[in-house]
């Protein structure tokens, strides 16, 4: 195995235990921090893949932006206890065989792709030059940025609409 592979898998088990981490914290400031550790770790895998534009992309805006956001929403919210009772349960089997199909088929993709060109493909010149990147981002990717925009606008709607739930208020 190459160095850059060793690398690479010790980034993946930092990832996938940060997120695993996040997942199961009962803190949501905890929940917060593995988030950013997981970015990191994406981060730092970005730049062994020779993409340091989109490595301190993630850094930048994902670590720094967003989770600052999170955590004044979190600290603005507060940690609310949610109720014990479980109201769908079949939810739990299901998620747990699509959670194994998952790793499943991650260990099956990375025991028969070691070894090919996972880690000797080096990031073209579009993935290093933010002109070239938004050139291409703007022109060759247009429909999936555009896609990812209104999914994002939906996704801060929802999110808006969830945390307005039952609050109404009677004019008088």
């Amino acid at each position: 195995m190459s160095a850059g592979l060793i690398v690479f898998l010790i980034l993946a088990v930092i990832a996938i235990a940060a997120a695993a981490a996040m997942l199961l914290s009962s803190n949501t400031v905890y929940s917060a921090l593995f988030l950013i550790m997981n970015f990191i770790a994406i981060a730092v895998i970005y730049l062994t893949l020779g993409a340091p534009f989109v490595a301190l992309a993630q850094i930048t805006v994902y670590a720094g932006a967003i989770m600052v956001l999170f955590l004044f929403v979190i600290m603005m919210l507060g940690a609310e206890k949610f109720s014990e009772k479980e109201p769908l349960t079949w939810q739990r089997p299901v998620a747990i065989l699509l959670g194994l199909g998952l790793i499943g088929e991650g260990v099956y993709a990375l025991l028969t792709r070691v070894g090919t060109q996972m880690l000797s493909n080096t990031a073209t010149e579009a993935m290093a030059d933010p002109k070239a990147l938004g050139v291409l981002l703007y022109t060759k990717y247009s429909l999936p940025f555009e896609i990812t925009s209104i999914l994002l606008l939906v996704a801060a709607v929802g999110a808006v609409v969830l945390t307005r739930g039952g609050k109404k208020e009677e004019k008088q």
